[in-house]
């Protein structure tokens, strides 16, 4: 535990501890979202309160059936309980919405105390969130890591001085070199965290 360079580690929720299932395509269909701009983003920019209110519900009732039907990703447990067991701190920050987060981290039966959503801090790939962990843990940004799936997610860990590892379970993306590490199976995830040089990150701090 002594030699482990990170002092906190954050995970994203979809794709990375759980499954998911949801059908973005279907849900931009159903709010009129161009195809490739970000949902979050366009419902922002919808021009009545009304509007916004109703596509933001489309929404959470997709990601609250995604939620009863998760299952918790193969490894997932098990690094878990071994990192607690180390003592590291651990947290979620999820562009879901808070009840769906948390009964999804329910159903997978992972027993992770802090959790951020979109309804704590804006949608990754802004900082505010995994800064706000940080925070909460008294710990520089730069010690600790966070663990995604998805090009947000690197981002996100990039605009908090935060290292990143990228979990891609199949063909790496392109965007794979811009993390830190790569994994592509959580039994992968202790050892690769102590080949992390947080080194970079320190001195831009």
């Amino acid at each position: 535990m002594d030699r482990i360079p990170v002092k906190g580690i954050i995970f994203d929720l979809d794709g990375t501890l759980v499954t998911s299932e949801l059908d973005f395509s279907l849900i931009r269909a159903q709010i009129g979202c161009p195809v490739g701009q970000d949902l979050l983003s366009f419902i922002s920019t919808l021009p009545s309160p009304y509007m916004r209110e109703e596509a933001m519900n489309i929404v959470h009732q997709h990601e609250l059936c995604d939620a009863q039907h998760c299952e918790v990703i193969p490894g997932v447990k098990e690094s878990v309980a071994h990192l607690s067991r180390m003592g590291v701190p651990l947290a979620v920050v999820t562009r879901n919405f808070a009840k769906a987060a948390r009964l999804k981290l329910k159903t997978a039966g992972l027993p992770i105390p802090l959790i951020l959503t979109r309804d704590d801090a804006p949608a990754k790939p802004d900082p505010a969130a995994l800064l706000q962990v940080a925070q909460t843990w008294q710990v520089p940004p730069y010690q600790c890591v966070y663990v995604g799936d998805y090009l947000y997610d690197i981002e996100a860990a990039h605009n908090a001085n935060m290292p990143s590892c990228l979990f891609a379970p199949n063909d790496k993306p392109h965007y794979a070199e811009q993390a830190d590490v790569v994994i592509s199976h959580f039994a992968e995830l202790v050892d690769a965290l102590y080949t992390l040089d947080m080194r970079r990150h320190r001195y831009l701090a």
